[in-house]
């Protein structure tokens, strides 16, 4: 799905830009029913919540640097809100390390060279690594590589529609992005069926 560069002078915020274009057929494709919709029948069954404790992940693919920068630029593809959490809590990274590491070999490949190029890009730009870089410095580089998302040319631009479509599938098919922000209850059911009460079908 094609999607707007990351501009400022856009009047919707970046997570709204997120959900419009990023949602794509295979988050759909899970959600039978979403939103407001959803949460307004009385009749909705909400999903039981996994309290467990949440076990430290194990890396499958990503070398730890690597990890440290998809954590950080997944961040600012979907920053926590006023309304809900952002990617790193949702734990996008782990999503992403585990998908690339069942991922063909070149896949792998450009999800390797992609993560070396924007660090190279930060430290010749910034002087640190992308990883390291301040939230506005990793913008700026997101901001850099997605001008040409439509047609990407470069490694670099390669790897924004990478991260940026992993971002999202990761995100919205996490218990956060699923029950926070779009408020996904689940699917519905009726205990009985009530049946029609137009009087005029109760001949």
């Amino acid at each position: 799905m094609e999607a707007e560069d990351m501009s400022d002078d856009k009047e919707i915020t970046r997570r709204e830009a997120i959900k419009n274009i990023g949602v794509g057929v295979s988050v759909i494709a899970v959600l039978p029913v979403l939103g407001q919709e959803a949460a307004a029948h009385d009749h909705a069954h909400p999903v039981a919540q996994q309290a467990t404790k949440a076990k430290p992940h194990r890396l499958r693919f990503f070398t730890a640097a690597e990890n440290r920068a998809v954590i950080e630029l997944s961040e600012r593809i979907i920053p926590a809100d006023e309304s809900s959490p952002g990617a790193k809590a949702a734990r996008v990274s782990e999503f992403i390390d585990l998908m690339v590491s069942e991922s063909p070999d070149g896949t792998k490949k450009q999800w390797r060279e992609g993560l070396a190029a924007i660090d190279k890009m930060s430290r010749d730009k910034f002087g640190v690594a992308v990883a390291d870089a301040s939230a506005d410095q990793q913008v700026e580089l997101l901001k850099e590589i997605s001008k040409n998302e439509r047609s990407p040319q470069t490694v670099e631009e390669r790897f924004f529609r990478l991260i940026k479509n992993a971002t999202v599938d990761g995100y919205y098919t996490s218990e956060i992005g699923i029950h926070k922000e779009l408020r996904y209850k689940g699917n519905s059911y009726l205990k009985e069926f009530i049946g029609c009460n137009h009087p005029e079908h109760q001949q």
